[in-house]
């Protein structure tokens, strides 16, 4: 796989990984992405392999479950041993908040426009005597600062699933700092597209499965926590490999494992790892400080054509807070019947809450964006 170099030319080298490209316009990577080709081919491999040499080779995925570790914690400047691999999302952001003792008066700040994922386990946590400040993404930094004081926890997500609301995590982090909050940050629709530094962000616990930028596998994620958290937050799913002497079966030390590990419960989902690392080592490789731009010129070139089409746009698509999601409507207008209609022309976008929702990526062109925007009624 050789991507370009620069912006302008990474949508074309790196097409034919996609071969999507030949029959549609995948504007849904919001909800499931096309896999890439390095994904599908490292899963088509490893299946082979076990057809042909059943677990002969498993000496071979434990070591891939290893990379897959050092590839994602490359991906957020983590070290491996934060990082464990997990079903997806929800299954991160539960493990945190199952794991911490939570005591009647804790406060947490969470957010009402939250994706479910991010909201439940949260609300949840009001029958148990926990306070929760619901907050709004968009709220100013200086209202989250003052949630923030005395907090326990603040859960946000990275990018918002129906707005494509980016969020500043590096100054949310820095408020967290200062008050010795826990923050734990939903990173599904940005991770893959947008830099994610987490000890520059203090980012405590971060969540994410590989279906959705990342062009992996659905079903297969990871969950980052700070090594200097580890031991605040209790592996609830205590399986054989939360242990640290899990290799000897006759043992029955409950030491559990001294890293992110210590919350893999069991068997893996060893397929999954293959496509999920192999899709990270993708975006590694064509760059996300390449990709990011890309996204955003081509989700902008969306909003632009929507607005001048008479459609009202959810949220503008800015530099400092715009994403890949671009969601519109227009009064009068049955959105089902645009996005069935976009899908007669083989372009797949998605209704959501009201909304029209499209979300490009940056294998995608201007040229097919134009296109979408014209079949647009």
């Amino acid at each position: 796989m050789g991507c370009g170099k620069s912006i302008a030319d990474i949508a074309e080298t790196c097409r034919d990984q996609f071969p999507v490209t030949q029959k549609l316009i995948w504007l849904h990577h919001a909800g499931v992405s096309p896999l890439c080709l390095p994904a599908a081919e490292a899963m088509k491999n490893l299946a082979t392999d076990a057809v042909e040499w059943a677990s002969f080779h498993y000496n071979l995925w434990l070591e891939e479950y290893e990379s897959t570790r050092l590839s994602a914690a490359k991906l957020i400047n983590a070290s491996a041993r934060e990082i464990a691999i997990v079903k997806n999302t929800s299954e991160g952001i539960c493990t945190v908040q199952l794991g911490i003792s939570w005591k009647p008066g804790d406060r947490v700040v969470a957010f009402r426009e939250e994706f479910p994922a991010n909201y439940y386990p949260w609300k949840r946590l009001e029958q148990r005597g926990v306070q929760v400040e619901w907050l709004s993404i968009y709220d100013d930094l200086g209202t989250i600062d003052r949630a923030c004081r005395g907090a326990r926890l603040l859960a946000i997500s990275f990018v918002n699933y129906l707005s494509g609301h980016r969020v500043d995590l590096a100054a949310i982090g820095e408020i967290c700092r200062r008050h010795g909050t826990f923050f734990l940050v939903d990173a599904i629709q940005g991770l893959g597209v947008f830099p994610i530094d987490v000890e520059a962000m203090h980012i405590d616990a971060l969540a994410s499965d590989g279906h959705k930028w990342l062009m992996g596998p659905e079903g297969c994620g990871i969950l980052y926590v700070r090594r200097d958290r580890q031991d605040e937050i209790e592996p609830v799913e205590f399986g054989w490999t939360t242990v640290a002497g899990y290799q000897d079966y006759d043992s029955r030390d409950m030491t559990v494992r001294p890293d992110a590990g210590r919350y893999e419960c069991g068997s893996l989902n060893t397929i999954g790892i293959y496509g999920l690392r192999a899709a990270i080592d993708f975006v590694l490789t064509a760059g996300v400080d390449r990709i990011g731009p890309q996204v955003l010129a081509l989700a902008g070139r969306l909003a632009d054509g929507a607005r001048s089409k008479g459609y009202e746009l959810l949220r503008p698509i800015t530099p400092q807070n715009g994403a890949g999601i671009v969601s519109f409507r227009k009064g009068g207008i049955d959105i089902q019947g645009v996005v069935n209609r976009l899908k007669d022309e083989r372009m797949i976008g998605a209704v959501r809450q009201g909304w029209i929702r499209l979300s490009p990526h940056f294998y995608q062109t201007l040229d097919e964006m134009d296109a979408v925007v014209s079949a647009l009624p």
